[in-house]
């Protein structure tokens, strides 16, 4: 195997590959999609086995801009509730949840006193 075929063989490789992608990120798109009844999605997957690179052209071309916000909708989702977690867990969004957390640091002897009013004074301003 020569340079030529072995530049070939990646540069097909990636083509493919990148196919792939697309593909299955169409055939998510179509699963995802609120506003697709069962009969459209069932065309859009027909279509999809039957010719496979003309169907994910067209996908993409007509239903791209859904596409992107449907994604950008479920990132944001993933991201507010991911930050939801993260304040419940460190007792952000409740002062009293503060308050019963610091106390509890300064029974175990995590914290000092002065710590324990510096965090009181905190979660009740």
């Amino acid at each position: 195997m020569n340079f030529w075929d072995f530049f070939w063989l990646m540069l097909w490789g990636f083509v493919f590959i990148s196919y792939l992608m697309v593909l299955f990120q169409v055939i998510g798109d179509v699963f995802r999609d609120p506003g697709l009844n069962g009969w459209v999605r069932a065309v859009w997957l027909i279509a999809l086995f039957v010719a496979p690179p003309v169907t994910a052209l067209v996908y993409i071309l007509v239903r791209g801009r859904g596409m992107a916000q449907r994604r950008q909708a479920g990132v944001d989702a993933v991201r507010a509730s991911k930050e939801e977690y993260i304040r419940s867990v460190a007792g952000e969004a409740d002062p009293t949840a503060q308050l019963v957390r610091a106390k509890s640091l300064l029974d175990d002897g995590a914290i000092s006193a002065e710590e324990y009013t510096q965090l009181k004074a905190k979660a009740l301003s």
